[in-house]
């Protein structure tokens, strides 16, 4: 199955501002930075709007990723990801507008004590199976696959989020960095005895890790962000995953088969999934199209996500983003009445080097 391209909006480049949308509340935050809804003046339709501190970003480090980040996400256009449609920056933040996915992180619902039934959670395999063949044929591995990075649609569809930490794999080299959330990665990660490097199956491996925490309600081996690399290896070599009794013997089969600790016979490729007698009522067409419903639909009406997000933007921020319009306005006045033009560019508050070379923009 592949993504008919021709109906898909085009990237070009364009000056697109904060000014060109209106705040209308935060939803989310990450170690990136923060997210909110917002909506664009012209056609008044939503997006959700990322952003992340210029300042903060070069403390950290983490400017390579950012770019990282942007440049995969200009490549791609999938139904079960989250879509990036314009980026840009002033002299503060950097941003990233995408789709709005009303619907809740997977990671809230599990929170909310959710247990996902065994139809909709095949489902959601099939749909994240589409999702990572896309990404495979564009050589990414996505390395920080796991509830919490995906998205559902009010409908109940599921998007992947999150390209922090993604890679693209070149042709001939094996990618040997550990990344990722400890309990979603693969064995193939700790292996220190024999560090051969890892490939796209370690993402099929975290989709396996997902669907049983989705099942069960915890995962399957007892791993934490603070167990060592060394304990890790020891758990995958000695412990034994459990399988309720309740589940189906080929629903049991498939979390097998993506929970292989050997790659070189994990099912990771779309083909393997496809060709599995369980999903072979699968119609894949009417899948990539969204016209399955999934058996979990969020509740309509709410945002399914913590209401403190916005508290905190409101009461604890120091440099709300809703403000930053009069902020910025503000500063520019003053800054007019203290220093001439010259004596300005020189007091910027980032190096030149922080200017994204790229704006992606897609007609809404």
């Amino acid at each position: 199955v592949s993504v008919n391209e021709s109906h898909l909006p085009s990237i070009h480049r364009g000056e697109m501002t904060f000014d060109h949308f209106e705040i209308l509340r935060a939803i989310g935050k990450g170690s990136f930075g923060k997210v909110c809804i917002v909506q664009k003046n012209d056609t008044k339709k939503m997006y959700a709007m990322k952003y992340m501190n210029k300042q903060k970003c070069v403390e950290r480090n983490e400017v390579r990723n950012v770019f990282k980040e942007l440049q995969i996400m200009q490549g791609l256009e999938h139904p079960f990801l989250v879509n990036l449609w314009y980026s840009f920056q002033d002299e503060e933040d950097m941003f990233m507008v995408v789709d709005l996915l009303l619907g809740g992180d997977l990671r809230y619902h599990l929170q909310q004590n959710v247990r996902f039934q065994e139809d909709t959670v095949k489902l959601f395999i099939c749909e994240l199976a589409l999702a990572l063949d896309y990404l495979q044929s564009r050589r990414i591995i996505h390395r920080d696959m796991k509830p919490d990075n995906i998205l559902l649609d009010e409908h109940g569809h599921v998007h992947i989020t999150d390209f922090n930490i993604a890679t693209i794999l070149t042709k001939g080299m094996q990618v040997t960095t550990i990344a990722g959330t400890k309990p979603y990665m693969a064995p193939e990660m700790f292996n220190s005895t024999k560090p051969t490097g890892y490939s796209f199956a370690v993402d099929w491996w975290s989709l396996g890790i997902t669907a049983y925490e989705l099942l069960r309600g915890r995962r399957p081996y007892h791993i934490r962000s603070n167990t060592s690399p060394n304990e890790i290896a020891h758990v995958f070599r000695t412990a034994t995953v459990m399988y309720p009794a309740a589940w189906s013997k080929e629903m049991v089969s498939l979390v097998k088969k993506l929970l292989e600790p050997n790659p070189e016979e994990r099912f990771a490729q779309l083909k393997n999934i496809q060709d599995f007698p369980y999903l072979a009522d699968i119609n894949w067409d009417a899948v990539l199209q969204k016209r399955i419903m999934p058996g979990f639909i969020p509740t309509k009406g709410r945002l399914n996500c913590d209401p403190a997000f916005e508290l905190e933007e409101m009461i604890l921020e120091s440099k709300p983003l809703h403000k930053k319009k009069k902020r910025l306005a503000k500063k520019e006045k003053d800054t007019n009445k203290s220093y001439s033009s010259q004596v300005r560019a020189k007091e910027r508050l980032v190096p030149t080097v922080l200017e994204i070379p790229f704006f992606a923009q897609k007609p809404a």
